[in-house]
This record gives structure tokens, sequence and C-alpha cells, in this order.
């Protein structure tokens, strides 16, 4: 049995705007799957949907919302917490417990993202690569099941996006939720995904299921990824603007 079923007809917006028709696919359980498109094709109304922060569409989506992280495109840090206390807010218990297994988890990925001397500092003071590592802690603190990741590491220096692919590597290898993971780059969708899912311009389609044929653990060098993106786009030279024309 599948563990995310995702059956949409359609998904129209008030001003009439149609962004999602027709969009069907299944995830399996531990899957990595990217979603790449065109800016503005439905990609982050699709997350909302599965997450179910977006309900009024046509279809059904099958998904474990109990289980569920989100990591949004914005580290959405409360500016007047604490590293530590951004990250209890999704722990849902009291301070005095401390010493449970979910603090225990907290401490340990603190100190496995290089954030234990950061953790009485105010989001203010972080820079931006170390407050999408807070992001990343809280994300994976409660060990979800699904993780739905939109453009996480946009805006950043190509280096720190990097040190951050590595870091959502092990910790995705250690626990195996279920990710769905928004980008705009083919470089980065081969090195983290198993199967990469193109869509169309808006409306947004599905218009290539693309398991990548890569062994685990992905080549995080660019030049070792240019090759498979080379045939992928001479096969389809207009995959990224949201087309399998081949001409």
């Amino acid at each position: 049995m599948n563990f995310l079923q995702v059956e949409l007809r359609d998904k129209t917006f008030a001003n009439g705007v149609q962004t999602v028709r027709d969009v069907q696919f299944e995830v399996q359980a531990g899957e990595f799957v990217a979603l790449v498109g065109p800016s503005g094709t439905g990609k982050t109304t699709l997350l909302n949907m599965i997450a179910g922060l977006e309900t009024d569409f046509q279809g059904q989506i099958q998904a474990p919302r109990n289980a569920l992280s989100y990591m949004f495109q914005e580290p959405r840090l409360m500016p007047w917490l604490s590293v530590e206390n951004n990250i209890r807010l999704v722990l849902d218990a009291p301070p005095l417990q401390a010493d449970s297994e979910r603090f225990v988890r907290m401490n340990n990925l603190l100190q496995q993202l290089g954030l234990n001397e950061f953790r009485a500092a105010f989001p203010k003071q972080l820079s931006g690569g170390l407050k999408r590592r807070v992001a990343l802690v809280r994300a994976f603190v409660t060990q979800p099941q699904l993780l739905l990741m939109d453009e996480p590491f946009q805006s950043l220096d190509e280096p720190t996006a990097q040190d951050l692919r590595q870091l959502l590597m092990q910790l995705w290898q250690s626990t195996r939720p279920t990710v769905l993971f928004v980008t705009h780059s083919l470089n980065e969708a081969l090195q983290l995904a198993d199967r990469i899912l193109f869509f169309s311009s808006r409306p947004a389609q599905v218009i290539l299921d693309y398991p990548v044929p890569l062994a685990r653990p992905h080549s995080a060098i660019t030049s070792d990824l240019q090759s498979l993106q080379n045939q992928l786009l001479q096969h389809y030279p207009q995959l990224l603007s949201g087309s399998l024309a081949k001409e």
C-alpha cells in the first residue's frame, strides 16, 4: 500500500486562476521525491493541500497529517524566542520534561548540526545558513513520517546550500521519512531525490515521473551529475519550462 496518494482533479482560486488540474501520483514510505517545474505552477499550493493547509479543491489526498513536518521557503522562526525555544514549540511538552526522549533528541540534533553554542541566541543574531539549520532541527526533532520541504535552501550561497543538503541527507538516511522537496534546481533534485516529478506550466500536471538512476549516496559533485542532467535536457530541452516538447 502506498504511503501517500494524491488524486487531484482541480484547484481553482477565487480569482479564477486554475493552478492544478488532473494531478495523480503515489509515493512509497521512505521515498525522497523532488517536485520540479516552472515558477507559479502550483507546487507550493500542492504541498499546502497535502499538509491540510489548503482544503478548497476537488479530489482526494491520503497523507499521514498527524506525523507531518513542513519546512517552508523561509525559516519562520519566532523572533522573540531563542533557538532552543523555537524548537521547543513543536515538542508540545513543558520545560520540566527536559529529560524526555524528545528533548534528548533535540539536544543530539543541535549538537549534530553545530548549533549547541547558539541555543540561547535569537534569530536576528543568526546568519541565513544557521537559521536554516534551526529549521532542519525543528523539522526532524518530531521524527515525522512525512516531511514537506518548499525550496528550503533558496537565497543561500551555493557552499552554504551544499552544506545543508549534506546535513539533510544525513538526517534523512538516519530516520527515512518520506520527503516531498520542491526545487527549481535540477542539479539539486538529482543529488537528493529517488524520483523527480516534473510539472507542466499552470495549470500544473505531472508530465514526467523520472526515477533517478543513481545508487545511494548520490554524488554531491556537480560535474558528476552534469552528464545525467545533460542527457535529460537533450531528450527534453523544454522540460524545465514545463513541456516535453523535443524541439
